[in-house]
């Protein structure tokens, strides 16, 4: 034991900051802070079979690690010098830890003022109002598992679940929805998520509708931007479909899109900060779950804490040929659409717009 990577490198670790981030990606104060916060259930125990040896501290740095590079469970078991069972058994228990522990900390369902705020930094950032999240699913590839047919089989030909998110303007995630069929589509898996639900029974404590502007003193709704798999609700925009679209409907296209990449680009961050998913997740579809619960909020807890490098950079997406969608919208959605559509091209116009389209 005293040649493992826990009694050798982990002390010099701590002596670097910058290769202590590089290793764990997060700072050695975050990693202190997050274990106090779950020591006392990975605690050693005397309650198992075979009695738990390995400290709170052991077990978050071998989780961490495995997260951060993606690594196998044989390299860590030569590396930390303990059973490849032990192993799996920590960073399973670790990942529940870590979810359980860390979601109503840095992922807590907003509150009133909270929508508020999220919708002042995509006005600020993206310049769309009463806008509360960015919505969009990614497919996160997994070994096919054991008898479950084409379930997990996807349109991009490799088996995957899906993580529904929602974010705000910071890259942090509002809401996660876990484990659904890779063969599902966004839309489905949006209407059978809990939070859909509670969107339709009115439980999100989401405010009251407002004026997008002076000028126009009608009360828009608060609303999540999604592309053109989601269908057209009160509180959910999607771009307008067709190809021949007229000017305002382009504009509001391009609006719609400089809001939703924020999802994109969070989807991004998360899978090149936890390496993890840069190759498919050999694991039961329970753990799975388990790998990426523990990210989302991983990925929120160090966004607050440490921050993260991110270029801020416009994207001009394709706007003449969007898909529609098979649920035909109601009429107030779609009056609520062409009010922000309205917005974009008169008061809400900005001045280069006209040139990235």
């Amino acid at each position: 034991m005293t040649q493992s990577m826990f009694m050798t490198l982990y002390p010099n670790l701590r002596e670097h900051n910058e290769k202590f981030f590089n290793y764990f990606r997060m700072s050695i104060q975050s990693f202190d802070d997050l274990l106090e916060i779950i020591k006392e259930d990975l605690s050693p125990s005397q309650n198992y079979v075979v009695r738990d040896v390995v400290s709170a501290e052991e077990k978050l740095v071998i989780t961490l690690r495995y997260l951060a590079t993606g690594c196998y469970f044989a390299d860590l078991h030569y590396a930390y010098r303990l059973g490849k069972s032990t192993i799996i058994e920590i960073v399973q228990k670790t990942c529940v830890v870590i979810w359980k522990k860390l979601k109503n900390i840095v992922m807590k369902e907003p509150t009133k003022e909270k929508w508020k705020e999220i919708a002042e930094g995509f006005e600020k950032f993206t310049n769309f109002p009463n806008c509360i999240g960015a919505i969009d699913g990614k497919h996160i590839r997994i070994i096919k598992p054991v008898e479950s047919g084409s379930l997990f089989y996807n349109y991009k030909n490799f088996h995957s679940t899906v993580l529904l998110a929602i974010c705000d303007a910071n890259y942090c995630f509002i809401s996660v929805d876990i484990g659904a069929y890779g063969k599902s589509n966004d839309s489905s898996i949006f209407k059978n998520s809990r939070f859909y639900e509670r969107l339709m029974n009115n439980e999100l404590n989401i405010p009251d509708p407002k004026p997008l502007s002076e000028r126009d003193q009608t009360p828009s709704p608060y609303v999540i931007v999604g592309d053109e798999a989601f269908a057209l609700m009160k509180n959910v925009m999607r771009p307008y479909c067709g190809k021949s679209l007229t000017h305002k409907k382009r504009i509001f296209n391009y609006r719609l899109s400089r809001a939703r990449r924020y999802i994109e680009c969070c989807f991004g961050i998360l899978v090149n900060k936890w390496r993890i998913f840069h190759r498919p997740l050999n694991v039961n579809i329970e753990f799975s779950e388990d790998i990426i619960k523990a990210c989302c909020v991983l990925h929120n807890y160090v966004r607050l804490r440490d921050g993260y490098r991110f270029d801020h950079i416009l994207y001009n997406t394709s706007l003449n040929s969007v898909q529609g969608d098979t649920a035909r919208p109601s009429v107030s959605s779609r009056n609520t659409r062409d009010r922000f559509a309205d917005y974009f091209v008169n008061e809400g116009q900005l001045p280069w717009q006209n040139q990235m389209i």
